[in-house]
């Protein structure tokens, strides 16, 4: 069996942003199908805003990866789709963690050889080489991975880290070795990576996107006392501690900030 896509990577209006493994994030420099002024206007502008449509092609060797559900637009070759689900018990466990989690129930295993080609998106794309380690992700982030990658639920360790920090009780997880793909609301560019060893990162907002599930979150006051806390002017902050790695998208904060209404005008 043999095929060949044409007018893709050899398109000139197509630019492979990155490759890791299997996996590649394509990147559309235009969207030529305008058919108005007005989408002509919009294109460009966006463009220049580095505002682009992407999309993540997965080429198979006789291998599996997981997808998220509906993530998939059209795949080639001799790949066969599977619910990824093991009878009742694991329909149960996967419906308590979509519920935990907000993701969906089902995420299908393809396996096989051929190519596989999810739908686009404005979002960024990242991919992630899992090397023996173990990440929590933030809601929402997940893509695709290689079927080697154990994907299940993290529970916070503590219940004031999801009350009072606004994440949440349980966060998706990767462990063990193999390629995540992840949606991000920045580019991977934008990403602060802090590499603690047995040390303490302190976060004011909601704006760290993965860590190591080594390490403790917790949400304190961020100063030792009420005083302290109030003159700070933060109040309370999310503290990640002890040994591990947090990615943190410094500028979400502040774009969130821009979309917020404005209040009433004198």
């Amino acid at each position: 069996m043999a095929f060949t896509i044409n007018n893709l990577k050899d398109n000139s209006n197509v630019v492979i942003k990155e490759q890791l493994g299997g996996f590649s994030i394509i990147e559309y420099k235009e969207d030529l199908s305008t058919t108005s002024r007005y989408e002509a206007e919009t294109n460009f502008f966006m463009s220049k805003s580095n505002m682009r449509n992407k999309q993540l092609m997965i080429e198979l060797n006789n291998s599996e990866v997981m997808l998220s559900a509906g993530a998939m637009q059209y795949m080639i070759g001799n790949i066969e789709m599977t619910s990824g689900i093991k009878g009742v018990g694991g329909l149960m466990r996967n419906m308590l963690s979509s519920a935990a989690t907000g993701t969906s129930a089902v995420k299908p295993l393809y396996k096989g050889t051929g190519t596989i080609m999810l739908e686009t998106t404005y979002k960024y794309l990242w991919l992630i080489d899992v090397d023996n380690d173990h990440i929590v992700i933030d809601d929402g982030m997940f893509l695709a991975c290689e079927a080697s990658l154990d994907i299940s639920v993290a529970a916070r360790k503590n219940v004031s880290s999801a009350v009072l920090g606004g994440e949440g009780l349980f966060n998706l997880s990767a462990r063990g070795k193999g390629i995540i793909a992840l949606e991000a609301p920045i580019p991977s560019e934008e990403a602060i990576v802090v590499d603690l060893q047995n040390d303490v990162l302190k976060v004011d907002g909601n704006f760290a996107l993965m860590w190591s599930n080594s390490l403790d979150f917790t949400v304190e006051k961020s100063g030792k006392t009420r005083m302290g806390s109030a003159v700070s002017g933060e109040g309370l902050v999310n503290v990640y501690r002890g040994t591990g790695m947090v990615w943190l998208a410094p500028l979400m904060n502040y774009r969130n900030s821009l979309l917020q209404p404005s209040g009433p005008t004198s």
